[in-house]
């Protein structure tokens, strides 16, 4: 009688669990969807391009009209669109130099000081940063690309790794010991380094841009990528290993001798019964890996590649230390967009006996 209440009273705690994790759930989509009706709607109040144009000076669209008839442009003009708000920037050289900026949000503000300015350079800090209307290897996508693809193959490199590691046989156990040890005990900066620069220096004739067509200007930048998502990928593995060795070995071990006693195979064991079970306990740990490599692809400045630290330190660079507030959303941004992911994930595969 007292076994049949305990699971009773656990039953009825899982499923207010699983109630209160929908309403919140229902909560967090109902406000992002009510966030994005309302930039739909404000998106069709937003000045045009050719309206933010027309708002310069007579004096910058004389000169304007001049730079198509210079050798050198002397006229800076920066325009950026983040769909329901846009900033433009009209900028001249010489010693009466100008400096004009407008914001577009239902109607053109002239932004050139006041909460204007701040907002006009958060708008051009962000579509900076997010790598808008550039290649995909430029900020926020180069981040998130990243992570999402060494995550991923670290992933599965690591279940051999770690069914290796546990492997009763010395010759499959040891190497696979060694990998662990020499990732997780070294900084992924120096093996960044080491992919990066000693490979290509050990290998002669070998380099990463040489594994793109030479005269595409993005070869370097593309090279480095490949390059980085190795380093990051071997980095990941080593750590994902561990995770996945822990969470095989949580399993009762009596499944074993009863998928035995029913004629499996060890591989048939561990991919019909205990991967299966081990996928829900390894979400979390999972999740935080990802969100320590959303922070450490900041490393990627090393080999020159731009990822949002990086273009943030550039700008600050000039004194606009703004830039670090809408770097700081945006990275919050993104780690909770995939933490959700992964809370769906956990909610999903979570089994409440």
């Amino acid at each position: 009688m007292k076994e049949k209440l305990i699971q009773g009273g656990k039953a009825v705690a899982s499923a207010f669990d699983v109630r209160r994790w929908e309403q919140k759930t229902r909560v967090i989509v109902g406000v992002l969807l009510a966030l994005f009706v309302a930039a739909t709607v404000l998106s069709f109040f937003k000045p045009s391009e050719q309206a933010m144009m027309d708002k310069a000076s007579a004096q910058v669209r004389r000169e304007l009209e001049l730079d198509e008839t210079r050798s050198r442009r002397q006229v800076v003009v920066t325009y950026n669109d983040l769909y329901f708000i846009n900033y433009a920037s009209f900028t001249t050289s010489g010693v009466d130099g100008l400096s004009e900026k407008y914001v577009g949000f239902v109607g053109v503000h002239p932004a050139d000081e006041g909460a204007w300015n701040v907002i006009g350079q958060f708008v051009n800090y962000t579509y900076r940063m997010l790598g808008c209307g550039q290649s995909v290897l430029y900020g926020a996508k180069l981040t998130i690309l990243l992570t999402i693809l060494t995550t991923v193959l670290g992933l599965i490199i690591s279940i051999f790794l770690a069914l290796g590691k546990i492997s009763k046989n010395p010759l499959i156990s040891l190497p696979c010991r060694a990998y662990i040890f020499f990732f997780r005990g070294t900084p992924l900066m120096i093996q960044l380094f080491c992919i990066y620069l000693a490979i290509p220096g050990i290998f002669e004739g070998f380099s990463w841009r040489g594994l793109f067509d030479v005269s595409d200007p993005e070869a370097v930048f593309k090279g480095a990528f490949v390059a980085a998502v190795i380093a990051f990928t071997l980095n990941s593995a080593a750590y994902c290993a561990e995770i996945v060795r822990a969470a095989v070995e949580s399993i009762d071990k009596g499944q074993y001798e009863a998928a035995k006693a029913l004629g499996m195979t060890y591989g048939q064991t561990m991919r019909k019964i205990i991967i299966p079970q081990s996928v829900r306990r390894m979400i979390p740990p999972v999740c935080n890996e990802f969100v320590m490599l959303i922070k450490d692809a900041s490393l990627v400045f090393v080999i020159g590649l731009m990822d949002i630290t990086t273009i943030s330190k550039t700008i600050s660079a000039s004194g606009s230390y703004l830039v670090f507030v809408p770097a700081m959303a945006i990275y919050l941004v993104i780690t909770a967009f995939f933490t959700y992911i992964f809370g769906k994930l956990e909610k999903k595969f979570s089994v409440y006996e």
